[in-house]
């Protein structure tokens, strides 16, 4: 009995202990009501993260959720302006038929409106573009003195873009593209987020009485004839929109009818990266060819960007019903879908159109507008013209991107408090108990995890499957959750936490491009059945077979034009880049240089290794673009490619250019390439991290130093390029030392003197860095920028295209200045900085004037030697055949200085560059050498200030015989010092020593004069 009464007594006992660890442990696992209202707002920037001086669109709506929706409308007198207010604005009559306020690219104007009855309203503006660099208008808004929310400081405003003229053709029959010209109408717009994460236009809330509106512009000036706060917009019903149509679609009686318009064939666009574009790579494209490049199709990548919008033009021939479909193709990414917000003559006639999806396929869909039964909608269309506009939207996937981005941002701040604590590599045998340091932390981490969880659910929803893009949402909400359960695995996981954080915002930003191909749209009376246009087994195996066929006997690689040997005035053109580069530079020539000039170019994708075999054999280019730095001077100790400066207007070209940019292309008093890009570094920076450290940006070196303890307190560093064997960076070392009034060599060129005390004090202070501060020499500057563990970095200003893309996440948040400088006695800064880039250059072929003795022909003008008589004897050496070779190299030569002119202007630049970047995205930023193109590229007006003040302060580094010997033993020197702690002065005085050995053995090998010791 007692053994009974001990097991019954022992099982209530473990009955009893169940139940209290159920009590303790359900509600961690099913947080409480108030769990989400706990952590939604914290503050998780006790230590290191962001003090937000602004609320973000959903925290306004929320601040003001008690707020009606007044039915009145509301006009702003622009013309009425508050001029003691506002600076770069001026008021114009009749401008293009309006009355208009004109707002230059730095400018700032308020108005006063009085609003009868407080609220939220929508902002409308009409405004009309002024000509200046083509790019899109910025501005930021102000309501009574203050930004209302994230998102109101960056407005965009789009341009119109048409083509330029007719499609024109090659001779082999490929179409050649119009050049896009903007056109200046005035277009009416709402106020809406330009990430897209909001499909409908912003709410903005107004108060009873007068209120300030200000617009400040950061980025091209325009012309404004109006604004109007307006009721917020309330879509129509399906059924309210016919309701209020004249007829019954149901007693429609009309003839059958079908109007089609070609993608291709838009009108007017807003971006002019959405031009028309060729497809082969399936059966029922329309138009079709296997041969040809035929214009066919418009959208593709270029189509990605919330609020990118392209309209086409319908004539229809009588009123009546129609149905509406699209023959769309979205096959860039699985598991997606890409929205579109379909506008009839500027509205969307009901609410279902607000975001019409298309999932994706790997060809075509015929997509008829229809209801979720997949019902076609009616509508009636009058006799005559029609605009059908189609414009970029995220749809109902921008909320889940929009809270997968503040999810991100709230993990990166979790990420950086604990990293205060642990370092970037936690000691694994060690108990941080970041559970006690950090409880509220540990608490938002598995409230973060639940917050992933709904989205995937929320994503899959929308999308229908569970694709790789939500992915890594899943995995970090399953690491958070351990780690709220596992507190002591947080250390042994820390450096994955950080990387699956990155993956997510990487994904993130792939589900932000909504990309879409549009063949064509076509309009059917309903009472005409719909005909799908669909492809199938046999037409897919016969589109196979014919491409096959065709490609024995059509060259699809040839770009353009392909002109045979023996034309007039034809000249041969090697690029070393890549593809999309080689396509849009041959498109360019084909319709702007050769009608022009009357010159035929052909052009070839090479790889640059292959240059040098084929000048060496004699079948090089007569022009080869985007080549080294280092090769202009390599060839002309050679005499392998030309002196440019034999043309009369060669000095006007290279004032185009800063003289750093064509520097390292000097030689011997000659010039031997033209500056095609130039790079140089910037300092990137965390306004948000230096703001809660309270910390002002360095402009010098010795205020980085002065603010590295404060940042390594907090287990933040910064990067500083380091060298490496492979790819020598020694930019950052080599500003220093003309910083410091120092140089890289002698004036001769002959010897370097980086040596010298101003080279030592530099090397001692870029070698500190490493040796002193122990910042990281291996590092990922892209990751580590983006969590915050690395608050400021020196890097080639390019890197703003990857950050810009890549990090979308810190938007707002970071910013680039100009590379720290060098104090000189006076207080001045010197921000000397070297340049890098690449170059056109002309190559030599045969002889030429140069190669003559021509002192019996004084008067023989190199731009007027065609029709010269040869006589015989007058040039010693010289026969009538050899002469007229020498003439047509003259001519060739000629030519291919008139297609390099041409190349490096300011115009063709801009074309490039805008193309580039509008065919591969904004990481395709192109860095122009030229000065006025740089201008008119995508950059605001404050980064163009940055970039033109830091231009100016370029220095180049000249290459001279041997130079290659320089980097080489720079780098070993620097890796001596840091990693075997020798003396930074011996160690570069050694180094110097073993270069000069170099350029003087060169030197004598080309027979140039040596140094004197």
């Amino acid at each position: 009995m007692v053994g009974i009464k001990i097991n019954k007594t022992l099982r209530n006992v473990l009955i009893a202990l169940v139940v209290i660890i159920l009590i303790f442990a359900i509600p961690s696992f099913f947080p409480d009501k108030d769990y989400h209202a706990k952590y939604d707002n914290y503050d998780l920037s006790t230590n290191v993260g962001v003090v937000s001086s602004t609320r973000t669109y959903s925290e306004y709506l929320k601040e003001h959720s008690s707020a009606k929706n007044p039915k009145n409308e509301v006009s702003v007198d622009v013309l009425n302006f508050v001029e003691e207010k506002s600076t770069g604005t001026r008021v114009e009559k009749n401008y293009k038929g309006k009355d208009v306020v004109i707002t230059d690219e730095e400018s700032s104007v308020t108005w006063i409106v009085d609003v009868p009855e407080a609220g939220f309203y929508n902002i409308s503006m009409e405004y009309v573009a002024v000509p200046s660099r083509n790019v899109n208008m910025e501005r930021i808004l102000y309501v009574n003195g203050e930004m209302p929310f994230t998102g109101a400081d960056t407005l965009a405003f789009y341009r119109l873009w048409k083509d330029g003229g007719p499609v024109k053709y090659d001779n082999r029959g490929n179409s050649i593209r119009p050049t896009q010209v903007e056109v200046f109408d005035y277009q009416s717009v709402y106020f809406k987020s330009d990430l897209g994460y909001e499909v409908d236009p912003y709410k903005v809330f107004f108060n009873k009485g007068e209120n300030e509106i200000t617009l400040e512009a950061t980025s091209e000036p325009m012309a404004i004839s109006g604004i109007k706060l307006c009721p917020v917009v309330v879509y129509k019903t399906y059924e309210q929109y016919l309701a209020k149509q004249k007829s019954n679609p149901d007693s429609y009686t009309g003839k059958d009818i079908t109007v089609k318009v070609q993608g291709e064939d838009s009108v007017v666009r807003s971006d002019p990266s959405l031009f028309a574009r060729y497809d082969r790579s399936s059966a029922i494209t329309e138009p079709y060819s296997t041969k040809q490049t035929i214009l066919n199709y418009t959208g593709g990548d270029s189509w990605k960007i919330p609020g990118q919008w392209i309209e086409w033009e319908l004539e229809v021939p009588e009123d009546g019903w129609y149905t509406i479909s699209l023959k769309a193709r979205q096959f860039f990414q699985r598991g997606y879908v890409a929205c579109r917000s379909v506008y009839i003559d500027d509205e969307i006639p009901f609410d279902a159109l607000k975001s019409v999806g298309f999932k994706y396929d790997s060809d075509w869909q015929y997509a008829t507008l229809s209801d979720a039964e997949k019902k076609p909608y009616k509508f009636y269309l009058s006799k005559g013209k029609h605009s059908i506009k189609l414009e970029a939207t995220l749809g109902e996937i921008g909320h889940v991107i929009q809270q997968v981005q503040d999810s991100v941002y709230r993990l990166n701040l979790i990420y950086r408090t604990i990293l205060v604590l642990t370092g970037e590599h936690p000691d694994l045998n060690r108990d941080y108990e970041i559970q006690k340091v950090y409880p509220d932390e540990v608490a938002a981490m598995m409230l973060e995890s639940r917050r992933l969880y709904k989205l995937i659910d929320d994503f899959v929803a929308i999308t229908g499957e569970k694709s790789n893009q939500i992915s890594p949402a899943e995995v970090l909400a399953v690491q958070l959750e351990q780690f709220y359960k596992h507190p002591d695995r947080i250390t042994k996981g820390f450096a994955s936490f950080k990387d699956n954080t990155t993956t997510l915002a990487s994904s993130m930003l792939s589900m932000t491009e909504t990309k879409l191909d549009i063949d064509y749209i076509q309009l059917q009376s309903i009472n005409d059945k719909i005909k799908v246009d669909r492809s199938n087994f046999f037409k897919n195996v016969g589109h196979e077979i014919t491409s096959f066929v065709n490609s024995y006997f059509y060259d699809s690689s040839s770009l353009g034009s392909v002109y045979k040997e023996g034309s007039d005035h034809l000249i041969e053109v090697w690029i070393v880049t890549g593809r999309d580069q080689s396509q849009v530079l041959k498109n360019m020539i084909d319709d702007s240089f050769t009608p022009i000039s009357g010159i035929n170019v052909n052009v070839k994708l090479i790889k640059v290794e292959s240059l040098l075999n084929a000048v060496v054999a004699g079948n090089g280019p007569d022009v080869v673009i985007s080549t080294y730095q280092s090769h202009p001077v390599d060839y002309a100790l050679r005499n392998a490619n030309v002196n440019l400066r034999r043309f009369k207007d060669c000095d006007e070209v290279l004032s185009w250019f800063m003289p750093s940019a064509y520097k390292p292309y000097e030689y011997n008093g000659g010039i031997y390439a033209l500056p095609e890009q130039q790079t140089f570094n910037l300092m990137f920076y965390r306004k948000d991290i230096l703001e809660q450290l309270k910390l002002k940006v360095p402009e010098t070196w010795e205020e980085l130093i002065e603010i590295l303890p404060t940042l390594q307190g907090n287990n933040i560093t910064i990067g500083v390029p380091y060298p490496n064997i492979i790819t020598p960076d020694m930019t950052t070392f080599y500003s220093m030392v003309y910083q410091a009034g120092g140089q890289i060599y002698n004036k001769e060129g002959n010897k370097s003197v980086i040596d010298s005390e101003p080279g030592v004090a530099a090397f001692k202070t870029y070698t500190g860095l490493y040796n002193s501060y122990g910042i990281p020499t291996v590092y990922d500057f892209m990751s580590r920028f983006r969590t915050g563990d690395m608050a400021i970095g020196i890097a080639n200003y390019t890197t703003y295209n990857t950050i810009v893309v890549g990090a979308p996440e810190i938007r707002g948040l970071w910013d680039f200045t100009y590379l720290p400088g060098t104090k000189d006695e006076k207080g001045n800064i010197d921000r000397s900085n070297i340049s890098g880039g690449v170059c056109t250059m002309m190559i030599k072929k045969g002889i030429d004037l140069d190669d003559l003795d021509l002192s019996n022909l004084p008067e023989l003008a190199y731009s007027d030697n065609n029709g010269k008589t040869f006589e015989e004897g007058v040039i010693p050496g010289i026969d009538e055949k050899t002469w007229n070779e020498v003439m047509r190299n003259e001519t060739r030569m000629a030519d291919s200085w008139e297609f390099m002119r041409w190349w490096v202007s300011a115009d063709t630049q801009v074309r490039f560059g805008r193309e580039m970047e509008a065919l591969l995205g904004a990481s395709a930023r192109y860095a122009t050498a030229n000065r006025e193109a740089l201008r008119q590229l995508s950059w605001n007006s404050k980064q163009i200030k940055v970039l033109e003040d830091s231009m100016q302060e370029t220095v180049g580094v000249p290459e001279v015989p041997g130079s290659y010997y320089t980097p080489r033993h720079i780098v070993n020197g620097t890796r001596r010092v840091i990693n075997e702690k020798d003396d930074a002065r011996e160690t570069l005085i050694d180094y110097t020593r073993k270069i000069n050995e170099e350029l003087t053995r060169k030197r004598q090998e080309f027979n140039l004069p040596v140094a004197e010791d």
